[in-house]
């Protein structure tokens, strides 16, 4: 588009990580401004997994994180071998999805972000029935190599939006917000590898 930038059509599915089944059919266009501002995207995602399971999921893995006895603290998910604690999959899952709203802030047409590590995590108690962590995680920039380290504080209720800010060490501004704007899931990526608050 002339003096905006480039747009891309997409269509593409995602899957679930446990079982490797078809999750979402999407399409969406990105357009990727010619400023340093992010993408601007619109997505439409028809569910081919049921509704109802996928909630299921969730609440599961909620309840695993909201009937530990102490907070839960964790350094290097995974470790040097690839693996992950059983006790450790959930905060595992949560990283996954709320390090996605920092990559997908971060994206540009030249550059892509995986998440490589979750160097430490600790849960914060709270009084309501919100769960909520402080993260470092560790990005791998694509094409660069560089190993990116953002810092990022999530809050999750099932059936409401992950709840995302984050710093990220390369970032010369201050705090971002990441928040979706959907309520989202956690369930389903339990087995994908990939400043202070």
């Amino acid at each position: 588009i002339p003096d905006s930038g480039h747009k891309y059509y997409l269509q593409f599915t995602t899957e679930d990580y446990r079982s490797g089944e078809n999750a979402r059919s999407c399409l969406a266009t990105v357009l990727y401004p010619k400023t340093k501002s992010p993408p601007v995207v619109t997505i439409k995602c028809m569910h081919t997994k049921d509704q109802k399971e996928i909630e299921e999921e969730d609440n599961r893995l909620y309840q695993k994180i909201r009937h530990q006895t102490k907070p839960i603290i964790g350094n290097n998910i995974p470790d040097s071998h690839g693996n992950i604690e059983p006790a450790l999959e959930p905060v595992w899952a949560l990283a996954v999805a709320g390090s996605s709203y920092i990559m997908w802030e971060k994206s540009t047409e030249d550059l892509g972000y995986f998440m490589a590590q979750v160097k430490s995590v600790r849960q914060w108690i709270r009084k309501d029935d919100f769960t909520e962590f402080d993260y470092t995680v560790l990005l791998h920039e694509i094409p660069t190599q560089e190993i990116i380290s953002c810092h990022m504080r999530l809050t999750w209720l099932p059936g409401h939006p992950l709840k995302v800010k984050y710093f990220c060490a390369s970032d010369n501004q201050g705090l971002e917000d990441g928040s979706g704007m959907e309520s989202g899931s956690a369930a389903g990526i339990l087995n994908e590898r990939g400043a202070n608050f």
